[in-house]
């Protein structure tokens, strides 16, 4: 039997399907004499859970508007008051208890991205400080090289492309586990570089600043694809079916973990507020002594470098299964190094989505940059004339708290049914485009007169919409919507093409003035909804699992013979409906076609519990198989398989009322 600490609680419904083309037993698929009671409702909770079916086996996507959202409102309403007496009776035996579950499985998964979030935008944040107290290096350049303290904003920003294309690679190549443990291994390195940077001349030490931050920038890239993957592939679990908490929860796990760049950016900002008071006799004014300068920049690089420092001991002694779920897919196609075959099957099936993640990321990007960019702009309209940089990191930290905001509801609404992942990219990229194209016509007035305190309104709003909308979504649906085997690869190459847009927005602004940048950025948010509505599938709601299983078919060359919900109009982009995958959804024919799948799997595994007491082998069964279902299909194995879907009322399937409402 598998290891229970890598299984799902309760039953494995296998879902891969029949690839020998041999059907074991289809002589009776209509029979309801074979099953009784407790066998049916066994099959009727693997293959109809009722957070997604209703009691007449209607799945909530084909429900009409009306009962889709009662159905949604009651699920949910369900899970959270099971969620919040979970809580209750957790605070009961221990107050703390809930703090410990919040942290073992958010902010650790996240941990990674709460340090990288914070020495990225620390970058930005450390630079006005480096300007006040290098003044000959930074403004006048009198004895540094103009284009070397420009590359701050540019190699850093190659490194994380260059991360993020290499480390997927690598994920899928090798394994979640080795790319998480080399990521943490180049942020330390690079972090010791960042502190310890030096030159013998001023010029020297920024040649010296810069590399390090590319180096940083590496292990920084390498995170995205890692912490998504990794944090997906753990909330669905290893066993053949997912659970409750995978359909109903997974983005809200991965998004969990995805935040804590946000608390990343808020650490550092208070950090250097702390650091700048101390090392600055308690005042956070100008002039700057370069001494002060020197131990307020260095000494916050110091720390992250230490829970850096741990983060590689935890992944490797501590996440040694981080690769399970790639490893049972590469051993389900027999590939051993990277899957070379399923990358040209995506470009071939999901070329699509690609385009969705890409392009939706590339835009967001320059929003996301250019918020950060603008800021400046934002935080002197309110105090004109302000030198300090007190006054910059004050303003930033209220920013940050309200990214937080979007952060948070953006993991509380992203597996609603009824809202989910497309709507909160789309609505989250309009709102973008209205806080950025109201003050573009207008930018004396919002900027430099009497609309000043909406200006900065519109710049907190436009925070917000960022992270509960595509900041977010894109982290999570470039992870989400491509089969396992490159699912790094696909992740990797997304965010390296947001990136891209990050480059475009520093890029440009060095050859636009303000005004005209106003005009120019709020229409990337309108391409980004657009790209959003044609090409982005929406998985709301999609078990994992039931996407592995359509890509099994397609591995096989037999994509046209899968029916199941992972080709519901509902689950596939505008494009993809336009050219028709959404006709193959037949839930009859895939509810046929899963009993049949679930009988060939059964047979498999009893064979290998054969040979296993024949031969002490090291051979492993990963599925637990209940006694009503072993009972069922060892009792039909001569020739019948009872597959209850003509009589039983699925999704408006033949049969009565009664009929619709009697159990599998």
């Amino acid at each position: 039997m598998a290891d229970q600490s890598m299984r799902d609680y309760g039953m494995a419904a296998p879902h891969g399907p029949n690839m020998t083309g041999h059907h074991v037993a289809t002589a009776d698929l209509a029979n309801l004499g074979d099953m009784n009671g407790n066998e049916s409702s066994v099959f009727r909770s693997l293959l109809l859970p009722d957070d997604s079916y209703d009691e007449n086996g209607t799945y909530w996507a084909d429900m009409s508007i009306a009962k889709r959202a009662a159905f949604v409102s009651k699920v949910d309403g369900a899970e959270a008051r099971k969620e919040l007496a979970t809580i209750g009776r957790m605070i009961k035996e221990d107050p703390l208890s809930p703090v410990a579950y919040y942290f073992r499985n958010m902010v650790i998964p996240g941990a990674g991205l709460l340090l990288e979030g914070y020495v990225l935008f620390s970058i930005g944040n450390v630079k006005p400080l480096l300007s006040a107290g290098f003044p000959s290096c930074w403004k006048s350049y009198t004895v540094c090289n103009k284009t070397w303290t420009q590359a701050i904003d540019y190699l850093e920003i190659v490194g994380i492309i260059v991360g993020q294309i290499l480390v997927g690679i690598i994920g899928d190549w090798l394994g979640r586990r080795w790319g998480l443990i080399q990521d943490a291994m180049i942020m330390f390195l690079g972090l010791l570089m960042l502190t310890a940077a030096w030159g013998t001349t001023l010029n020297g030490w920024v040649i010296c600043y810069v590399w390090s931050l590319f180096f940083y920038g590496i292990g920084v890239g390498g995170e995205y694809p890692m912490t998504a993957t990794s944090g997906m592939e753990n909330a669905v679990g290893s066993g053949k079916m997912s659970t409750r908490d995978d359909r109903l929860h997974r983005g809200r796990k991965v998004t969990s973990a995805f935040l804590m760049q946000g608390w990343g950016q808020f650490l550092n900002q208070v950090v250097l507020i702390l650091l700048l008071l101390i090392f600055h006799s308690g005042n956070g004014n100008p002039p700057y002594s370069k001494l002060s300068v020197q131990w307020t920049y260095r000494v916050s690089f110091a720390i992250p470098a230490v829970g850096t420092l741990w983060l590689v001991y935890y992944r490797t002694y501590k996440m040694r299964s981080a690769s399970k779920q790639l490893q049972i897919a590469k051993k389900k196609q027999s590939v051993t190094g990277y899957d070379v075959q399923s990358l040209k099957l995506t470009f071939s099936y999901f070329g699509s989505r690609l385009i969705a993640t890409a392009g939706a990321w590339y835009a967001n990007d320059v929003f996301f940059y250019g918020n950060k960019l603008f800021q400046a702009e934002f935080i002197a309209a309110l105090n004109p004339g302000s030198k300090s940089v007190m006054t910059n990191w004050l303003w930033n930290l209220v920013n940050c708290a309200i990214s937080l905001v979007g952060y948070y509801l953006a993991s509380f609404f992203i597996d609603n049914k009824l809202y989910g992942r497309k709507w909160m990219q789309i609505i989250g990229f309009i709102g973008d485009f209205v806080c950025f194209i109201i003050p573009a016509f207008s930018y004396h007035y919002y900027a430099e007169g009497p609309g000043v305190h909406k200006f900065m309104a519109m710049y907190f709003l436009s925070s917000f919409f960022n992270q509960f909308g595509p900041n977010a979504v894109s982290f999570l649906v470039a992870a989400e919507v491509f089969p396992t085997p490159i699912r790094a690869t696909a992740h990797g190459f997304s965010a390296a093409v947001g990136k891209l847009g990050a480059l475009t927005a520093a890029v440009l602004y060095n050859y636009i003035d303000i005004p005209t940048r106003f005009k120019v950025v709020p229409w990337f948010g309108l391409a980004g909804a657009m790209v959003t509505f044609l090409f982005l599938p929406d998985t709301t709601g999609l078990d994992l699992k039931e996407q592995e299983r359509r890509w099994t078919f397609i591995r096989a060359g037999r994509d046209k013979d899968y029916h199941g919900v992972a080709v519901h109009p509902k689950h596939l982009s505008f494009w993809e409906n336009l050219r028709g995958v959404g006709k193959q959804y037949n839930a009859e024919e895939d509810y046929r076609q899963r009993v049949e799948e679930m009988r060939v799997d059964w047979h498999a595994a009893m064979a290998r519990r054969a040979e296993e007491k024949e031969d002490a082998g090291d051979v492993v069964d990963e599925d637990d198989w209940s006694s009503e279902v072993s009972t069922f299909f060892h009792r039909t194995a001569n020739g019948k398989s009872s597959t209850p879907t003509s009589e039983y009322g699925l999704n408006g399937f033949n049969g009565d009322a009664e009929k619709k409402h009697m159990d599998i």
